[in-house]
């Protein structure tokens, strides 16, 4: 750091501390920003003076905390009660801003849920493994990998005749498939049953998922049982077997935790392991006295911020976050070791999300937190030892860069010219690791009288984005050294001092190459990084080389997705004109809705077509009638 910014980092600490030094001795949040005016920290506080002060104070501090108040310009702050109010309304204020350095738990997988829209006619079984909690939706779940929640749903499904197509394709069904001849289906498209007889299947399937399986088993008995008297044996066979698999699974939930005391049928436990470089979280989830399995999270030791916080506070945190914003059903206790203080505080926070207690575990309970632990440890094991973490690919970017931090936000572009003409760029986004797609953007670029013209275009598509703010901390580049170079240059032109760096396959071994002593295999890929003489392979660091040719692939394909929609446009309207009758107004109205091939124009029902593009039936029965005869080849 040069004489000069250390000089005036050593200012802007003295004027924030005399500012620090007039804030109020109550319980708050606080919110530092930098000089571009935005939140880069929230914190919550049982003394906002004397918290906020030991930010600006000369103390030993550790690398993330001096690179976090290098960037401090200013700060505000939120007054609250109690520290409970403060833990709420730091929860919230971190949803709403995300800030860079505070750290989130990051979910090691998805995870399968079972989920029920009551807002579609006859609603169905889904199996889902990213959820929103909405109005009219039940959500089950999450269950563990293996639990075989999946064909227990099939099973629900076929015994009591659920509903198991697309919407689109119940609404354009006119005779009932062929479940409904092998009684797997109750056709509720051709009204072959009433809402209120379906609704009564589906709550008989529902109470099995709701911990209430006896009524489910028995019903099936039932049905089984008029197969029988009706001498339907194939029906009954199937039926016996949908309840012996039914049974299986609740056998497996219920072998593991039969020593589960009673009054926690409902209950999460929650154990943390902390290795060298992460702290893994596991959460144990039972729900109606059976295990739904394990949600396993975890964190880089080097984001807490341990200069201020106890690592029981970064918990607190993490658990105010997680219950929040989590899909699943809540439980009734929360059982993990903590101080009485730590979590008396986290009862409090947790009163305003639900009515959830939060208690040490008992002596019949320590089987299932040893086990919990286990998870813990053995999922930062395997994760490290197949170079799996996010946090890991992260820092060795850090390495290879010599950046100073961490770095949180890349961005990946792909320029392409298509056909000679039509230039475009993709811009990919992703933070910690995780795509951003709302962040996504096409840019469709200028066609310049001289055709390719590179270096224009990337100036092009970096003026605007520099224009939208928020700039990564590193830039990805699909290509070579020519490709970094230019970026590099177009950035130096805007004063703008970002690292980038470039991916791209390797030559074929003893042929030509731009680097010394490259002796690399075909396809192999490398990361091109200025200054650096040879390229970095990248699958000497897995981590590193999956989320860098993602990022590349996630370009590429968003890239590709913008070409397909301007060519579908264009070839849509090719044979379109060709058809007599439709008028201009007409033809730009479908243009600019269809996202349909020739073919499946075909299969779509004319109603539904016509209500989706907005013209009448007739229309849609002249185009249609046009694509049978075959439009003329261009």
């Amino acid at each position: 750091m040069d004489k000069v910014k250390t000089e005036r980092i050593a200012l802007q600490k003295r004027e924030l501390l005399e500012k620090a030094r007039s804030l109020p001795t109550k319980p708050g949040c606080y919110l530092m920003k930098n000089t571009a005016g935005q939140i880069i920290y929230i914190g919550k506080a049982k003394s906002l003076k004397s918290r906020v002060m030991s930010y600006f104070q000369e103390s030993q501090k550790s690398i993330k905390t001096e690179i976090l108040v290098s960037h401090i310009l200013n700060f505000e702050f939120f007054m609250t009660e109690t520290e409970a109010e403060a833990l709420v309304l730091e929860n919230n204020l971190i949803k709403q801003h995300g800030p860079k350095y505070n750290i989130r738990l990051k979910d090691d997988k998805s995870y399968p849920y079972v989920v029920i829209d009551h807002g579609q006619p006859f609603p169905k079984l889904q199996y889902l493994r990213r959820v929103k909690r909405e109005a009219n939706k039940e959500v089950f779940g999450p269950f563990v990998t293996g639990s075989r929640i999946s064909e227990v749903m099939k099973v629900l499904t076929k015994s009591f005749q659920l509903r198991d197509c697309s919407l689109r394709e119940f609404y354009s069904r006119k005779e009932p498939c062929l479940l409904y001849q092998m009684k797997q289906c109750s056709a509720p498209c051709v009204e072959k049953i009433s809402k209120e007889a379906y609704a009564k299947n589906l709550e008989m399937a529902l109470q099995f998922l709701r911990g209430k399986p006896t009524e489910t088993l028995d019903h099936i008995q039932l049905m089984m049982e008029e197969a029988s008297e009706l001498e339907q044996f194939e029906l009954a066979a199937h039926l016996r077997d949908h309840k012996n698999l039914l049974n299986e699974f609740l056998e497996e939930g219920r072998q593991r935790y039969a020593e589960l005391p009673r009054g926690d049928e409902n209950i999460d436990l929650i154990a943390t392991h902390t290795g060298e470089h992460e702290v893994d979280m596991t959460i144990t989830m039972v729900r109606n006295g059976l295990m739904l399995g394990h949600k396993n999270f975890h964190y880089p030791i080097v984001e807490m911020n341990l200069d201020f916080l106890e690592p029981e506070e970064e918990i607190v945190r993490f658990l105010m976050d997680y219950y929040s914003s989590t899909h699943d059903s809540y439980p009734e206790k929360i059982y993990l070791e903590i101080s009485r203080e730590r979590k008396d505080l986290l009862q409090e926070g947790l009163k305003t999300i639900g009515p959830m207690k939060v208690r040490r575990p008992t002596t019949l309970l320590q089987s299932m937190l040893r086990l919990t632990q286990d998870q813990a440890l053995e999922s930062q094991r395997f994760r490290l030892k197949n170079s799996e973490s996010l946090h890991l690919a992260h820092a060795k970017l850090q390495e290879l860069l010599n950046m100073p931090e961490r770095p949180r936000r890349l961005e990946c572009y792909d320029v392409a010219i298509f056909q000679g003409t039509s230039p475009t760029a993709a811009q990919i986004v992703f933070e910690e690791g995780r795509p951003v797609k709302e962040k996504y953007r096409h840019f469709h670029l200028e066609e310049r009288p001289e055709g390719n013209n590179d270096f224009a275009m990337m100036t092009e598509i970096l003026e605007r984005r520099i224009k939208h703010g928020d700039l990564p901390d590193v830039f990805i580049v699909d290509g070579g050294v020519g490709q970094v170079n230019m970026f590099l240059a177009v950035l130096r032109d805007f004063k703008i001092s970002i690292p980038v760096v470039g991916i791209a396959k390797s030559k074929t071994k003893g042929g030509e190459s731009q680097f010394q002593n490259a002796e690399v295999l075909k396809s192999e890929e490398r990361l091109i990084i200025p200054g650096r003489s040879n390229p970095y392979i990248l699958a000497k660091t897995p981590g590193l080389f999956r989320l860098i040719v993602q990022m590349r692939d996630e370009a590429h394909r968003f890239s590709r997705r913008l070409h397909h929609h301007q060519e579908k446009k264009r070839t849509f309207q090719s044979w379109l004109d060709e058809i007599e009758g439709i008028g201009d107004v007409t033809k730009k109205k479908i243009q600019s809705k269809i996202k349909y091939t020739q073919a499946e124009i075909l299969e779509i029902s004319g109603r539904e077509l016509a209500l989706e593009w907005g013209v009448s039936e007739k229309m849609i029965e002249k185009i249609k009638d046009h694509l049978k005869k075959g439009p003329a080849e261009e």
